[in-house]
């Protein structure tokens, strides 16, 4: 199991898991946590299993493959149109379901997961007004997954209080040294801690004003939940 991932069992229901999926570097989930359900059909593996999302707020945007109520649109879970190969097998593991989230939905470019432009995706030229509609959207994406933060911290759910708690403690500062960056003009998704936080302010646009206030009342609510869990001085 990779390290940005977690699932527990329950022990009195061997059907049902929950697991939660650490939001990768140069996307705009950087960071956060994303908790789903999962249920197992009682002829499993030869059909694949309900996954749903623990998503705070009906309305969020945080990707438009995941349905109002949590689910996903995924061919591996044969809620979305997909070739032989991409479709659920019996051989098919939860391990599968769970890497397919995090690299076909909680991805650099959530923006390409909408018809009729996904077929860009990989594409390392793109129209003006595409690179714009991308920038835009994953503003907004990261708006939204700095809620559901907040929602996380302040809501953690049963048996993964102390998870949370630990999740943030190690990374409120980099999540904050993210915020203060794109309040300056860099790009959301361009900076990677892993590469030392380079980036080229002369390719960034300016962001719009009303991203940058929402950024600096999110900032505001994380820093004071951050102190509240002692992860700030």
């Amino acid at each position: 199991m990779p390290d940005s991932m977690f699932v527990r069992v329950y022990e009195s229901r061997m059907e049902l898991m929950r697991a939660v999926i650490i939001g990768a570097e140069g996307t705009p989930y950087h960071n956060g946590l994303f908790f789903l359900d999962i249920c197992l059909p009682y002829d499993f593996p030869n059909r694949p299993p309900q996954v749903l999302l623990h998503n705070p707020c009906a309305s969020s945007k945080l990707n438009r493959n995941i349905g109002r109520f949590g689910q996903f649109c995924l061919s591996l879970l044969t809620t979305w149109n997909g070739t032989k190969n991409e479709r659920w097998r019996p051989r098919s593991t939860i391990l599968q379901v769970l890497v397919s989230i995090q690299g076909l939905v909680l991805t650099t470019d959530p923006c390409l997961n909408i018809v009729p432009y996904d077929g860009y995706r990989g594409f390392r030229r793109r129209s003006e007004s595409l690179k714009d509609m991308t920038r835009t959207y994953n503003q907004n994406v990261f708006l939204d997954s700095l809620r559901t933060m907040i929602h996380v911290i302040r809501r953690p759910l049963k048996n993964f209080e102390n998870f949370v708690v630990g999740h943030f403690l190690n990374r409120a500062h980099d999540i904050l040294s993210e915020c203060k960056a794109y309040l300056e003009g860099v790009e959301v998704c361009s900076l990677v801690k892993s590469e030392g936080w380079k980036y080229d302010r002369q390719t960034h646009k300016s962001c719009p004003e009303h991203f940058t206030d929402a950024l600096r009342c999110l900032m505001k609510e994380l820093a004071n939940e951050f102190a509240r869990i002692g992860a700030m001085d």
